[in-house]
């Protein structure tokens, strides 16, 4: 396995997580808990964030940009249904 498969691995394990302490301190049910859920939460994003960095500077993960009449076709496609 390279580095780029274990750490696109690692960004959908952390993007999974994110979900799970997002439902847990929603669904809470006193504020210990949800405190240290929340807690967790924001280390997991902070730690998404940073993978998400270093796999851009490898050139990992690329975002180009998409031009308005492509939104706007979407929009009004979306605003049909």
């Amino acid at each position: 396995m390279n580095d780029k498969i274990i750490m696109e691995n690692m960004l959908l394990l952390l993007k999974s997580t994110v979900e799970v302490y997002v439902h847990g301190s929603l669904e809470s049910s006193n504020k210990p808990v949800h405190n240290a859920l929340k807690s967790n939460l924001d280390e997991i994003i902070k730690m998404q964030d940073e993978l998400y960095q270093k796999m851009t500077e490898c050139g990992w993960y690329v975002i180009s940009n998409i031009n308005t009449s492509e939104v706007n076709k979407t929009l009004k496609k979306l605003q049909k249904n």
